[in-house]
């Protein structure tokens, strides 16, 4: 799949392009697995340009893709039934969340899948989602299912995906303690969660993680007034996953907090490159943005 080059160099558009077309070929194909897959490359471009009524489109048809997907049947393209699983839990759980929308992150249903870290992608936003209102305890419930999961990859040898859902734990974990008041707690757990994630490499299953370890301790730091120490974490993130909204925004928001007036205009800038064909009026963060640059100073 070309997107999977496009999603590591943040060209949205052409992973949107590409995936429209690998979406239709499977389809007429009957691989439905490999349609989903496609699928949530899909929605990740789609959300990351904030085009959120597009990816809203894949979010609602879900049930009819899914009533079409047979994991038995004789499998014939490249996405096993795996990818198919593994799509269908991660994209209602990446449109909350890419969101922001936390209560319909804590809301999302758990559909049991074959493999345990599918499951954990919907535990992981529900967590987030709880953790994000104060919810302590739907919180604790989905750190604590996490932790189950990655017990169960442990003892079926699934290194990889044990790690992926220890991380998860960990950051759900974090955030459950910066809402109890607990805030060296919650930056320690979240620090640890960002180093391990940076010792990891992505699963071509999906096209990034849900929520990348550093933007959430970038945005934890930036509810702790730290926007100095944000900043730092988002630059880090866009390294890794370039031109990610959320961490355009966050880095845009943190130096213009910290003072770097030139720097938070750039990024904010970038942000409105990057959502040229957004929703219109769209996201909050987009009509920041545009006060942003339409208030700034003439370079004397």
């Amino acid at each position: 799949m070309q997107s999977h080059t496009f999603t590591r160099l943040g060209y949205w558009q052409e992973s949107i392009d590409s995936n429209v077309a690998a979406a239709a070929a499977a389809r007429r194909q009957g691989q439905t697995a490999e349609e989903l897959h496609a699928s949530d490359y899909e929605i990740y471009a789609y959300l990351q340009t904030a085009q959120d009524e597009a990816a809203a489109r894949i979010v609602n048809a879900l049930p009819q893709t899914a009533s079409r997907f047979d994991p038995k049947a004789l499998l014939i393209g490249a996405g096993p039934p795996s990818a198919g699983y593994f799509a269908l839990a991660e994209i209602p759980a990446r449109f909350a969340l890419e969101r922001h929308d936390w209560r319909e992150a804590e809301r999302l249903v758990l559909s049991e899948t074959p493999f345990p870290y599918a499951n954990a992608m919907t535990w992981f936003a529900r967590g987030l989602g709880a953790a994000r209102l104060g919810h302590a305890a739907p919180a604790t419930e989905a750190a604590m299912a996490l932790r189950q999961i990655q017990e169960r990859l442990s003892k079926a040898n699934e290194p990889y995906w044990a790690q992926q859902v220890e991380i998860q734990a960990i950051a759900v974990s974090a955030w459950s303690a910066l809402a109890a008041g607990k805030k060296e707690e919650a930056l320690r757990q979240m620090e640890l969660a960002a180093h391990m994630e940076d010792g990891t490499e992505k699963s071509a299953v999906t096209p990034g993680p849900l929520s990348p370890a550093r933007e959430l301790l970038g945005e934890m730091l930036l509810e702790m007034n730290e926007p100095t120490e944000a900043l730092v974490q988002f630059e880090a993130t866009l390294e890794k996953e370039p031109r990610r909204f959320r961490s355009l925004y966050g880095a845009a928001r943190a130096a213009q907090l910290s003072g770097s007036g030139d720097l938070s205009q750039r990024f904010f800038g970038e942000l409105l490159t990057v959502c040229a064909r957004s929703d219109k009026p769209g996201r909050p963060e987009i009509r920041e943005a545009l006060e942003a640059l339409a208030n700034r100073r003439p370079i004397e």
